[in-house]
């Protein structure tokens, strides 16, 4: 398989795309995938250009507005992970990866795939400690914090990728590894890019996590992006007899070494489609309790604590797993777009506020992997700390016109909980307006339930109790009691 790497798209990408198709004409021979390491800019129109980080004059719609138009296709099959510069509010749409147009792929926050039995692994974002132990709580309209934080690499992601076992043959990460220099040529780099001196003899260069994983892995190959120079590396396995080959690649600029091809043998009976790798489905699953959309300390589970801290998953969990999807793994072709796309005739400049949406690749995955959506999550916690302010409001008016009119007033909480599913949800999927028939709220309560665990990947509002048991074959997403609303309501 020919395989195309590239550093930093930065949204450019009909220069890709021709720099691709010119390298095929001078060989011959065509480029069967393109893997892009981060600042892919997905921007779909001006309103994700103001969820990217980065200033004003840098903003540019480029041209993947294009491709998710439908003006363009991807030339060739297409997958990226996210960086430092990124729409951010469209991959939040696609935590676990997904479609972003036709034939381009977006991994997620992290994630595991296979193609033509190729097993490629996948991190976005970059390392900031302050961020490091916190849930994914950001939504749109982003902050000035929350807009950088989006893309800050979280506990949760590498623990998962720690749990995988087996051969990687390609990792992606848009940070470099931390100390990665030592294994290449310093003094080069170092003539290209004098200001990294102080970091590298600081070990402040990179990514910490990052080389943990890389240490834990060793896969054939690694690739980054990120600081914009490129630099090749040889790891050789710590007592071992791995190796891992490691290149970072530039920006995507003229006279700049931004992209690179190379050759790996595959599996040349299997399709070149992207496929789910089933130990990584797996560990979603079994990790599933351990998402967090809280803006606080998250710990992960370890040897010295009383529960399951290891879940490199068994023969056995992995066939439950297999037979929810039936045993096709083949990622299903589902993009949708969920937003209008930038069209530059328009004579409309206004720009719509970005909202948090569900989309249904993301819905459709969790509904059959029987996870959680961070995104729904957010959008019901964001409802309940409304309730939680209008409750308030309500009590504050009704103690003074009881202190007036000595009026007696009681609440019943099923009847208040029913408004927990109120307001607009940014979702092209369903409406969850509910009625508002006094003498059939009860029932209505039951419904509401019902439309939005089918629009947020069937989160579930049951207390029944799923067992001991290691493995479980029903989805163990988190349950939401009104009585319990308070340990969540802090988190936007």
């Amino acid at each position: 398989m020919r395989i195309a790497v590239e550093g930093c798209a930065h949204g450019e990408l009909d220069i890709i795309y021709e720099t691709i198709q010119e390298i095929e004409k001078i060989n011959g021979r065509k480029i069967d995938l393109l893997i892009c390491c981060g600042d892919f800019q997905a921007t779909r129109n001006l309103s994700d250009l103001n969820c990217m980080a980065v200033p004003d004059k840098y903003k540019d719609m480029c041209t993947f507005y294009k491709y998710y138009s439908g003006e363009k296709v991807a030339p060739v099959l297409t997958i990226f992970i996210g960086g430092n510069h990124e729409a951010s509010n469209y991959l939040q749409e696609l935590p676990y990866g997904g479609w972003v147009a036709p034939n381009i792929y977006y991994l997620g926050y992290a994630s595991v795939i296979t193609v033509g039995g190729i097993r490629i692994a996948g991190l976005s974002g970059i390392y900031k400690s302050q961020h490091w132990m916190q849930g994914h709580h950001e939504k749109p309209p982003y902050t000035e914090n929350t807009i950088r934080s989006i893309y800050h690499t979280r506990n949760l992601e590498i623990f998962r990728l720690k749990q995988l076992s087996g051969n990687i043959d390609i990792f992606l990460s848009h940070d470099w590894p931390s100390g990665i220099t030592k294994y290449g040529n310093e003094s080069i780099l170092l003539k290209g890019k004098p200001f990294f001196k102080n970091d590298i003899e600081n070990n402040m260069l990179g990514s910490p996590p990052c080389m943990e994983l890389l240490e834990h892995h060793y896969p054939s190959y690694w690739f980054s992006a990120h600081l914009h120079c490129k630099f090749a590396a040889l790891v050789p396995e710590k007592g071992g007899t791995r190796i891992t080959k490691f290149l970072a690649l530039d920006k995507c600029l003229p006279k700049r070494k931004f992209l690179q091809v190379l050759e790996i043998e595959h599996n040349s009976d299997l399709p070149l489609k992207l496929h789910y790798d089933l130990e990584w489905l797996t560990i979603l699953y079994l990790t599933n309790h351990l998402l967090s959309v809280k803006n606080g300390i998250h710990y992960m589970p370890g040897q010295y604590g009383n529960t399951r801290w290891i879940f490199t998953p068994t023969v056995e969990e992995k066939a439950i797993i297999l037979n929810k999807f039936n045993c096709d793994l083949q990622i299903p072709l589902n993009f949708t777009q969920t937003v209008k796309p930038y069209n530059p005739d328009s004579t409309d400049v206004s720009v719509e506020p970005p909202q948090l949406i569900v989309n249904n690749q993301t819905t459709q995955f969790c509904n059959t992997l029987g996870i959680d959506d961070p995104s729904a999550l957010l959008l019901l916690m964001n409802n309940i700390k409304e309730l939680k302010s209008n409750e308030s409001l309500m009590e504050t008016s009704f103690e003074q016109i009881s202190s007036s009119h000595e009026i007696s007033i009681s609440f019943d909480e099923d009847n208040v909980l029913s408004s927990t599913f109120d307001g607009s949800i940014a979702s092209r999927s369903s409406n969850l307006s509910p009625k508002s028939n006094n003498e059939e709220q009860e029932s209505e309560i039951s419904k509401d339930v019902e439309s939005f665990n089918s629009l947020s990947s069937g989160i579930n509002y049951d207390s029944t109790d799923d067992g001991n048991h290691v493995m479980q074959t029903e989805p163990n997403r988190k349950k939401f009691k009104r009585r319990n609303y308070s340990i969540y309501s802090n988190t936007l």
